[in-house]
């Protein structure tokens, strides 16, 4: 029902640079470019005040005193694994940099197997068996980490497996981190509910939002966690911000405005998110569709710019391309589309299982200008240098057929 992997190989995968920055973004990171000093640990009042009204406008209430701003989620969640004791548990698959982070740390990490309907979150009743056995060989399992809108599946829990897997964790005493870096990347935000466990569990709930899945680029590294409004949530907080220092793990100063800005979410921010969620809409779309006519397997991309396809059913001609493995199917797509395709090993699936994500920004345009013109056409598939991106994606995976 669950292992305990041996160290990481395997480099994770470098991170979606996404669109071009907003220009007025840039605009409020150059008028600060004069700032010489970082923000102080944990981020200034003015970051964690605009984290706090992102939150607030989302239903999570609650001040700034209650947040923590760190340079990106890395460091942000390796604080937060350090200041909780006991195992750590998340589901299979999860993002390429949480299990090494737990192991940084030296703490017993176990991933759950996550239901048929969704990535992200564990199977209730698989979370329930794991914590059986953990606890039968001598562990302590005290941290359950998870994500709604996930990365690497791209899909979104429903909101009756959240509350399910919830309960049966706060249930068997543990708290949850959950990682909400993707919520606003939802594709067809009308279609989607998405419900934050911070929603049900308020006092058992940290919750953390990197900044670069829907408001920053990649390059500009700022993630803020909230921690609940109890007295165990004001120690959890003291001791990530003794974490973060002793780390030196500071915001840059220029950085904080244009994210405080971000947060703040003004209508061309806003516009920006909107336009970023429909055009990827229509392109993992377009890409799911393609994955499917090859024969291999994918749940419906419903969030972010990844898909996360199972290349079991064309093993045989795999096989005959001496792609055996998720490391070689990695290497044999990346070559082909000509764009990092990290295999499934990296997010904690099997070596022997032939699973990969693909990114879909590679089909947005190779260029800023191309990019911004998939970013604001009525019909985005229909451009020409999305056409051929697309018709390369569909004829590698054609090809195995």
């Amino acid at each position: 029902m669950y292992e305990d992997h041996g160290p990481v190989r395997y480099g994770p995968p470098a991170p979606d640079p996404g669109l071009p920055v907003l220009p007025e973004l840039a605009a409020v990171l150059a008028a600060a470019a004069d700032r010489t000093r970082p923000e102080p640990p944990g981020g200034g009042r003015a970051l964690r005040e605009a984290a706090g009204g992102y939150w607030d406008r989302r239903g999570l209430h609650g001040g700034a005193e209650n947040i923590v701003a760190a340079p990106g989620d890395q460091p942000l969640l390796l604080a937060l694994i350090a200041a909780h004791g006991g195992d750590v548990l998340m589901p299979r698959p999860c993002p390429a940099t949480w299990m090494p982070q737990a192991r940084l740390l030296g703490r017993p990490a176990y991933q759950v197997p996550t239901p048929a309907e969704c990535g992200g979150i564990p199977d209730p009743y698989a979370l329930l068996e794991t914590v059986r056995r953990v606890r039968a060989e001598g562990g302590r399992p005290k941290l359950l980490v998870l994500s709604v809108a996930d990365d690497p599946t791209a899909t979104v829990a429903p909101p009756e497996l959240v509350r399910e897997a919830c309960e049966a964790a706060v249930g068997e005493g543990m708290h949850i981190i959950s990682d909400e870096t993707w919520r606003d990347t939802v594709h067809r935000p009308r279609d989607t509910v998405l419900l934050s466990p911070a929603e049900m569990c308020p006092d058992d709930v940290t919750v953390i939002s990197d900044l670069c899945g829907a408001f920053t680029p990649a390059a500009w590294p700022v993630a803020v966690a909230r921690f609940p409004e109890t007295a165990r949530g004001a120690v959890r907080r003291a001791r990530t911000l003794d974490i973060l220092t002793a780390l030196g793990a500071l915001v840059a100063g220029p950085l904080a405005p244009a994210a405080a800005h971000a947060l703040a979410e003004p209508e061309a921010v806003r516009e920006r998110i909107r336009q970023a969620a429909g055009l990827q809409a229509q392109v993992a779309a377009a890409a799911h569709r393609a994955v499917l006519s090859s024969g291999a397997l994918a749940r419906p991309p419903q969030a972010g710019r990844h898909l996360y396809a199972d290349l079991g059913p064309l093993r045989s001609r795999l096989a005959e391309l001496d792609v055996t493995d998720s490391m070689e199917l990695e290497e044999y797509l990346t070559d082909r589309l000509g764009a990092p395709t990290p295999g499934g090993h990296r997010f904690g699936d099997e070596l022997g299982a032939l699973r990969v994500r693909l990114g879909t920004g590679p089909l947005l345009g190779a260029t800023p200008e191309e990019q911004r013109e998939s970013l604001t056409a009525a019909e985005p598939l229909e451009l020409p240098h999305v056409e051929r991106a697309l018709s390369t994606f569909a004829a590698a995976f054609g090809e195995l057929r």
